[in-house]
Order: C-alpha cells, then sequence, then structure tokens
C-alpha cells in the first residue's frame, strides 16, 4: 500500500491563515489546521486493539538505575533504594511505590537504547523513529493515525501535545497537532473578542468568503487546496461547540483530581484522560526535566513520586471506566542516565541503556522485556530502539509497519523505520 502526499506551497497557507486570523478576529485557527484533513483523509489501515494512546514523554531522560531498572547491591544505587513490586522477582526504585504495586498492569522494558546522547537528537528520534536531518522532518505517530484513519472525532483534533512535540511533518500541517502549553489552562484564545458580537463575527465570516471566490475556484480544480473550507467550518464549529469542554480539567471532581495530583504531569494525564474519553485519538504529555547531571537524590525524588501519582491514577481511572481496553499506554524518555554517579552527585547522558513501559490495549502486561548488564551500563539481551517501540505501539493502533507513505519528494518511509515492533509485547 503506498499513499503519495504533496504540500500546498507555504505563501499560499500563510495567505490563508492571515485571512482567517483578520476576518475572525481570532488567533486559534492557525493551531487547528488538522481540521483541514476531513476533507480529504481516507483509512489506510484496519483499526487495531486501542483506539487511543496516550505517550508520556520524559524530557531529560529520567534515570533508570534509580525508577525502573535498579541493581541491589551495587554501587551505582547510589542513595536509592530498591523496592518490591508485585511481580516476582522484580524491583523499582523506592521513588515509584503505586507503580510498583501495579506492576502487573505493566510491561517494563529494561533494553532500550538508541544511537546519540544529544538530547534535541534523541528527542526526535524517540518520537519519529528516524534521525533528525535538515532536508525533511518527520511526523510522530498521532500524525501517522490521523493519516491512516482519518479524524477521530467530527470536532476535536486527532492529536493534541501537551508541551512540545514534533509536528506533521512532511505529511502536511492538515496533521499537526494541537498544542497544550498548561494543561490547567486547556485550549487557549477559544472566546471571540468582547467587541466581537456574534451578528459582527458572521458578517466577518460573508465578507472573507467574498474575497475568496478566486481562490475557491482554483480549489476546485486542485484536490490539494480543498480542505480549506473545512478548516474555517471545523474551527468555527469547535468554537461554538459543548466538546471545547473536553479541555477543561477543572470541571472534574476534587477527588479526582487529588488522585492525579497537583503537578504538570498529573494534570497533563488527567486532560490526556479527558480528551480520549471525548474522542482525542492521541495525546501526548512531556514531563521534565530530569537532566540531572547534579544533585540528583534531592531533585529526582520529587519528580518520581509525581510521575508515579499520575500514570498510577491514570491507570486506575481508565480501568474503571473501561478505557483502558481500548488506550495504549507508553511512557519512556529519549536516553537513561550513566549508571556510575558523577562527581557532582548526579548522573550523566547515557544512551547505551535505559528503560520504558508500555500498557493498556494491545500490551502484553505482567511482564519484563530485555534486560541490563548488572551494572545497568550496557544492554544484555533483547535491545529495544526507538523504531521499534514506535513500531510496536503502531502496531496496537492498528497501523502496519511494513505499509510505506512517500513524502512530496517521492521518499518511502515507514512508522518504524523498517522496524516490525516487538511481538513479544503484544498481547
Amino acid at each position: 500500500m503506498r499513499q503519495h502526499i504533496s504540500l500546498d506551497p507555504i505563501s499560499r497557507r500563510a495567505f490563508m491563515y492571515r485571512t482567517a486570523q483578520q476576518a475572525f478576529g481570532l488567533s486559534l485557527l492557525p493551531g487547528l489546521s488538522h481540521l483541514a484533513a476531513a476533507a480529504d483523509a481516507k483509512s489506510t489501515g484496519t483499526p487495531g486493539p486501542a483506539k487511543h494512546l496516550i505517550y508520556i514523554r520524559l524530557t531529560g531522560a529520567m534515570s533508570h538505575v534509580d525508577t525502573f531498572d535498579p541493581k541491589p547491591g551495587k554501587d551505582v544505587m547510589g542513595e536509592t533504594k530498591p523496592i518490591q513490586t508485585k511481580l516476582a522477582g522484580v524491583q523499582f526504585g523506592e521513588y515509584l511505590p503505586q507503580l510498583a504495586g501495579r506492576a502487573n498492569d505493566l510491561a517494563i522494558i529494561r533494553s532500550m537504547n538508541t544511537s546519540t546522547a544529544d538530547h534535541n537528537q534523541a528527542s526526535y528520534l524517540l518520537q519519529t523513529s528516524y534521525r533528525q536531518i535538515a532536508s525533511i522532518a518527520h511526523p510522530g505517530l498521532g500524525p501517522w493515525a490521523q493519516k491512516f484513519f482519518g479524524n477521530s472525532h467530527p470536532t476535536l483534533p486527532s492529536t493534541v501535545q501537551i508541551g512540545k512535540g514534533v509536528g506533521p511533518g512532511y505529511l502536511g500541517s492538515q496533521y499537526a497537532p494541537v498544542p497544550i502549553g498548561n494543561p490547567s489552562d486547556g485550549l487557549q484564545n477559544t472566546k471571540s473578542p468582547s467587541y466581537l458580537t456574534e451578528e459582527s463575527f458572521d458578517k466577518r465570516i460573508a465578507l472573507s468568503k467574498s474575497f475568496d471566490i478566486a481562490f475557491r475556484d482554483l480549489a476546485k480544480k486542485n484536490s490539494h487546496v480543498t480542505g480549506y473550507d473545512n478548516l474555517y467550518q471545523s474551527a468555527i464549529t469547535l468554537l461554538h461547540s459543548e466538546d471545547l469542554k473536553a479541555f477543561d480539567i477543572s470541571q472534574e471532581s476534587d477527588k479526582i483530581k487529588q488522585a492525579y495530583g497537583d503537578s504538570n504531569v498529573g494534570r497533563g494525564a488527567l486532560l490526556a484522560r479527558r480528551l480520549i474519553q471525548s474522542g482525542v485519538r492521541c495525546v501526548e504529555v512531556t514531563y521534565g526535566s530530569f537532566d540531572h547531571h547534579t544533585e540528583l537524590w534531592e531533585r529526582l525524588p520529587d519528580m518520581a513520586h509525581a510521575l508515579d501519582q499520575a500514570v498510577a491514577a491514570l491507570l486506575t481511572d481508565l480501568k474503571e471506566t473501561g478505557l483502558l481496553k481500548q488506550t495504549t499506554i507508553a511512557l519512556c524518555a529519549e536516553f537513561g542516565r550513566g549508571p556510575h554517579i558523577n562527581q557532582r552527585s548526579g548522573r550523566d547522558h547515557h544512551p547505551a541503556a535505559f528503560s520504558a513501559l508500555l500498557a493498556g490495549a494491545g500490551i502484553k502486561t505482567g511482564q519484563v522485556y530485555g534486560q541490563s548488564d548488572e551494572e545497568a551500563f550496557h544492554v544484555d539481551d533483547d535491545g529495544v530502539e526507538p523504531a521499534d517501540l514506535n513500531a510496536t505501539i503502531a502496531r496496537c493502533l492498528g497501523i502496519d509497519p511494513s505499509t510505506e507513505i512517500h513524502s512530496p519528494s517521492g521518499r518511502p518511509f515507514k512508522v518504524g523505520n523498517g522496524s516490525t515492533g516487538i511481538d513479544k509485547l503484544l498481547a
């Protein structure tokens, strides 16, 4: 199965965005470019066991030795004590007691490795399966899924990024994730200025359409630009839709908010649950920075506890609502941190071995996959690279990793850069 995609000229897209902003009096519309995909998105895959994906990315690279891959009795442990998990013979670092008690709901990967110790390069590789180069931009998993299956909801976006992440790459702006800076604030700039009444708004729309006649005539002859009318109409629909409430975590009960915790990752995980519950397919949550070159044992515990609480609450919440059977959860950093403690009581960059978690729909849980050596320095068995992880997640969503999609220049790409995923991690 081969797909060919071409991007609209930047000048035309920029002109249309400026027109939308000026005509509508709103700043939301450029962030909703993904809605144009409704005009030409076609289903090209078979949905898998997972209808949704929540991907928690730990920026700055969290220490695997102090969390998911402790080495009891070894000097590399530093001040961290291991604790027993619910899986026999499997231990976590002491800062993750709730996840230790939920280990039977997890697939723990202890053999992640990557090819670079540069934060930006490794983060890009983790999200796209490809090395970052100047000549092309690659998409993440959310845009891939939208390309395969179309929009996940008639009003809401298919992919939301809580924090920074990669864009739609060569797939084009119609597949762009909607960015959320602060999960507590939700989707910003959704209200009209006080001076812009509904009547004035409608007049501006009509005026914009009158200016746009020539462009509409062109659109009839070029299938790549016909989505812009849908973009405008979909944006207007969302602005007036009750679905905007999905972005508002203040509507959750105090009990639920307390369960997730008053932290960035807790609020991000809660917003992710609200969004997938409302129909968003993929939500990415970034949390960090774990770049603990210094004072690791003063800085890591609180951050790890917040992560522990948030992910455990997410698992509980999704299980109670039945959504865990429809949602794949992934958690990973761009690389690990060196097992050998430096002179500043910290750990340095370490791409040779680190850990990741998978859970939920399509995942065979209650297992440890792969292992590092006795000091968590190298991978001893069943190495997993970022492309392998992405291909595994893609299969949960129903994306065939062998399927090629072509960039505008005709270059073929696959979601896992040739990897077919890890069979033993799949249910």
